[in-house]
């Protein structure tokens, strides 16, 4: 007879490194379930799942390693895995779309949302930590699998391998073709090549890799923008969430195109009863897009919607980790859905990293109060000492405070619901009155404009908020 059970939870020893809380208990639900399925994935390499296949998917870990990095501290064992890259990378450039691997997925399985990891990893490492080391130890194996893409190219346009992998079953517009997302990695992962030469002194190969960057953009852009009389219509490859998306993430619209595309990307999460409507890929892109142009408001019902499908879903069938797809056929643990939890950092909370001074010497704090949420606190430790932003609505009134650490400069935007008179506290007890106005509020489409500059120490600020949200009209 069974008199005792212990049960011991394994996993490598990753610290923390972050936190994010907030008023509503869904999101609170889905932070912990994204935690959680990070630890139990990992275990000497990020894993799919803990039970099934317990391979290292490259595509799972490049989608979840900018939450990883806010939430934990997985920089050593993020460098041990590239080595794994770089040796198991073919002369070619070529990589398995699993690592390490016993020789199988170099033919289905990889491809540029997945190999992009090669890639991302290692950027996403310098610009949260501000490691240039291992740009200097990566930079050969990402030129290579650059150079690999190109080899693969035809007029700058790329078509090999997964794309968006898991959509809904019920999927209301049809999969975005994976040409769409290919091409938006090969852009991506020419750009940061050229930024990772910049920053390491090849400035004949950064130029390369820019004009490189520069001409697969270009193509992109003749062949998925699509056009009538002159006037940007949407994709060619149909308006679903993840096309539009991808290009908007992506950088592909220029400015007064991305007003456009937003728009529609609007009006798909409307008509999808605001319900995500993308697999992996779209479920990062979405979110994000959605904030930058100024439509957190629709992010944040995309997330805590209890119907199928979506991240509330998921909560609302009693998930205590993410899930492999929205029907909850497949695997109930597994991390590549899991990117909802940066944006919870970077939308709600406003912590945003800035590439141009890496490990947070310089970050943007953007909050982005929405109706349905009263407050909201998150902390990130980087390498500086502990960043700790929160803010409530009570009344009608907008507090923040925001604890930046010695060595840091943070740029703060208020809320474009903001008005009157914005109190700030200084660290040394001062008082500081200004009015709400465009040096202090975030630009109505969610990029980072001119802001106030909050160096080290513990700042408040108080305000009068109006409701900031977007409506149903």
């Amino acid at each position: 007879d069974l008199h005792s059970l212990s049960i011991r939870v394994v996993h490598t020893d990753l610290d923390r490194r972050g936190g994010f809380e907030c008023s509503d208990p869904v999101l609170n639900a889905i932070q912990r379930n994204a935690e959680w399925s990070t630890l139990t994935n990992y275990h000497g390499i990020p894993t799919d799942c803990p039970h099934r296949e317990k391979n290292g998917w490259t595509g799972d870990a490049q989608l979840s390693a900018e939450q990883v990095l806010l939430n934990f501290a997985p920089m050593t064992a993020y460098i041990k895995w590239m080595q794994d890259f770089v040796d198991i990378q073919r002369p070619s450039g070529q990589l398995p779309g699993i690592i390490p691997t016993g020789g199988w997925g170099f033919n289905w399985g990889s491809g540029p949302a997945w190999d992009s990891a090669i890639v991302l990893i290692p950027w996403y490492i310098y610009v949260y930590c501000g490691d240039t080391g291992i740009l200097e130890r990566m930079y050969e194996p990402i030129r290579k699998y650059v150079d690999y893409m190109t080899s693969m190219s035809s007029g700058h346009i790329v078509d090999f391998g997964l794309g968006d992998w898991c959509p809904p079953e019920a999927k209301k517009v049809g999969n975005c073709p994976t040409v769409v997302t290919d091409t938006a990695y090969y852009y991506t992962d020419a750009r940061i090549l050229s930024r990772i030469g910049e920053i390491l002194g090849k400035s004949e190969e950064a130029a390369r890799y820019r004009e490189l960057a520069t001409n697969i953009r270009n193509a992109f852009r003749e062949r998925f923008l699509a056009r009538e009389n002159g006037q940007l219509t949407g994709m060619t490859a149909g308006n679903s969430q993840t096309a539009l998306s991808c290009a908007l993430f992506q950088g592909m619209a220029e400015p007064e195109e991305a007003e456009v595309l937003a728009g529609f990307l609007v009006q798909e999460v409307e008509r999808c009863g605001y319900h995500i409507d993308s697999g992996i890929l779209g479920a990062k892109y979405v979110m994000h897009a959605l904030t930058e142009a100024g439509r957190t408001d629709l992010a944040y019902r995309n997330a805590v919607n209890p119907e199928y499908p979506g991240w509330g879903n998921w909560i609302a069938r009693g998930a205590t980790t993410l899930w492999e797809d929205w029907e909850g056929r497949s695997s109930l643990n597994h991390h590549m859905f899991s990117d909802i939890s940066a944006w919870f950092y970077k939308a709600l909370a406003g912590i945003r990293p800035d590439p141009d001074h890496p490990g947070f010497r310089h970050f943007f704090v953007c909050p982005g109060p929405v109706e349905g949420l009263t407050w909201v606190k998150a902390w990130h430790h980087c390498g500086y000492g502990r960043i700790d932003c929160s803010w409530q609505i009570v009344d009608g009134e907008f507090k923040l405070t925001l604890k930046v650490p010695v060595g840091c400069i943070a740029t703060l935007q208020l809320p474009q619901g903001c008005c009157g008179d914005v109190e700030i506290s200084l660290p040394d007890g001062s008082m500081e009155v200004r009015p709400a106005d465009e040096t202090l509020l975030q630009p109505a489409g969610g990029k980072a404009g001119q802001g106030y500059m909050a160096g080290p120490g513990e700042w408040m600020i108080r305000c009068e908020i109006i409701d900031a949200s977007h409506k149903d009209e």
